[in-house]
């Protein structure tokens, strides 16, 4: 479970520093329901940027934002549908859009996830202590993001190979940015500077976000509601939810995995990853290009217990769609096969990650031969907007992007077929749980005890974590009573 231990000394240095700081922290509740959020904290909002490092962005860290860049409220949660003239498939694809959250992508949610318990319970002393956000991408800047705006320090580590934008942000908000060797497939070597900095300095706190059951947490709490608020919209009579698809990453996003299998008992789970990295299908290893979704490894917060498909995802195929999905030829070869220009003028919110979503989801509609009546969920983690200088690099290596290759690359989109995948059985999943060992309990010391009973205790180990999120709200209520702002 989650430390919720109280440290009083602690605890009144960083109520200080808040007050000192005009720090109000939202609740869980809030973040589900903004609706609830004090009114003069939404006036506030109205002057204030998306990205602005400012203490009152923490209240915009839900998927109800207005989307707009400056001084946007509250509405409905943000989602995207993409038509069956673009994916090939009869199925309902339905996402929720990231791009709307500060820094552009839900990952904030997740590092807040992580950092608020301890510092309202005082476990975290912002006065001397810095958070690092180790990560392959979104994870590590919305760390150093959401530090900044609760006073904190914060250290970034990311893969030397990750995109520039990545780096030229963290610059200017990370107190600290570290490139570790390797891509995305590359966690390992991120893992092994975790442990060089906890030998090396007495001033560091290790979040890492695929062991911080907060990560989880958050997802259950607030992502696994936006999907049922969604599908409540959606979907019409007669129509059914069929499951919800995730890159595995960090697996935090699967925590909304469990919301919706209490929600709708017999829905699926499916984890997709890449094909050239196939830890889960394969126990392989490899490297890959789609950015953000760090492997060979199974996530210490990965509830094998409720996942049900492995999707594997050719990244190649997320870069040629990447060049269709932003290129004006790309555009316009869409359109000529049906596609709305409403949806090709959203395709920009659909990442490289966002892409492998939407490949798992059309490969998951086609091992399952879902029809009209399905609907499958999806996330759109980020937005091109943090892949730019890809783009740019991929019209230097492959020239300028033309309508033959758009139809080829249209071509590739329809014709994903439902190779490498596994259904898995029981022990299909405990054969892929087992994997945690080698890097949990070997490699970063977890408890084997933990480990055991993530598998054999599984409804009290996740339902007693999922059950933290109230204790956890009452103490950021007394927290924020304390620092004497509301």
């Amino acid at each position: 479970m989650i430390d919720l231990t109280f440290h009083p000394e602690q605890f009144a240095r960083t109520v200080e520093r808040c007050r000192q700081r005009n720090i109000i922290i939202p609740t869980f509740r809030q973040m589900r329901h903004p609706e609830t959020i004090p009114p003069a904290i939404v006036r506030e909002l109205e002057q204030i940027g998306l990205w602005d490092i400012h203490p009152r962005n923490l209240f915009r860290i839900t998927w109800k934002n207005e989307p707009v860049p400056h001084g946007g409220g509250y509405g409905g949660v943000n989602s995207m549908e993409l038509p069956s003239e673009l994916t090939g498939v009869r199925a309902r694809i339905i996402a929720l859009v990231g791009k709307w959250f500060p820094t552009g992508s839900h990952k904030v949610g997740a590092t807040f996830g992580c950092l608020a318990p301890t510092l309202i319970t005082g476990q975290f002393d912002p006065t001397f202590q810095k958070a690092v956000w180790p990560s392959t991408g979104n994870y590590c800047r919305g760390g150093g993001y959401v530090a900044a705006l609760l006073a904190c320090e914060s250290i970034a580590l990311l893969p030397e190979e990750m995109s520039a934008e990545r780096f030229e942000w963290l610059s200017q908000v990370a107190g600290e940015v570290i490139a570790t060797p390797g891509c995305e497939s590359n966690v390992k070597e991120i893992f092994d500077k975790c442990w060089e900095l906890r030998k090396t300095r007495d001033d560091v706190v290790i979040f890492n976000q695929f062991d911080q059951l907060g990560n989880h947490l958050w997802h259950y709490t607030v992502t696994g509601p936006a999907m049922e608020e969604v599908l409540k919209r959606e979907l019409t009579a007669g129509q059914r939810y069929a499951g919800l698809v995730a890159t595995s990453g960090s697996a935090g996003t699967l925590g909304s995995g469990d919301y919706m299998k209490e929600i709708v008992p017999g829905s699926r789970v499916a984890v997709s990853e890449a094909l050239q990295c196939p830890t889960l299908l394969w126990n392989g290893f490899g490297g890959h290009r789609i950015e953000g979704i760090g492997d060979k490894h199974v996530p210490w917060i990965h509830n094998l217990r409720n996942t049900d498909l492995v999707i594997t995802v050719d990244d190649e195929a997320t870069i040629r769609l990447l060049r269709l999905f932003n290129e004006p030829a790309g555009h316009a070869c869409l359109r000529e096969h049906g596609v709305p220009a409403e949806i090709t003028d959203q395709l920009h919110l659909l990442g490289i990650s966002s892409i492998a979503n939407l490949v798992g989801a059309i490969k998951m509609a086609k091992y399952y031969e879902l029809d009209a009546d399905d609907v499958i969920l999806t996330v759109f983690t980020d937005s091109t907007e943090l892949y730019g200088s890809r783009i740019r690099e991929l019209r230097q290596r492959r020239g300028d992007y033309t309508t033959s290759q758009a139809l080829c690359d249209m071509e590739l989109l329809h014709g994903i077929s439902r190779a490498d995948m596994q259904e898995l059985s029981h022990y299909d999943r405990k054969r892929i749980h087992n994997l945690k060992y080698y890097t949990w309990i070997e490699q970063q010391a977890k408890p084997l005890a933990e480990l055991n009973a993530q598998w054999f205790d599984a409804p009290a180990y996740w339902g007693g974590l999922h059950r933290q999120v109230d204790a956890i709200d009452q103490l950021i209520v007394r927290f924020n009573e304390a620092v004497g702002l509301l």
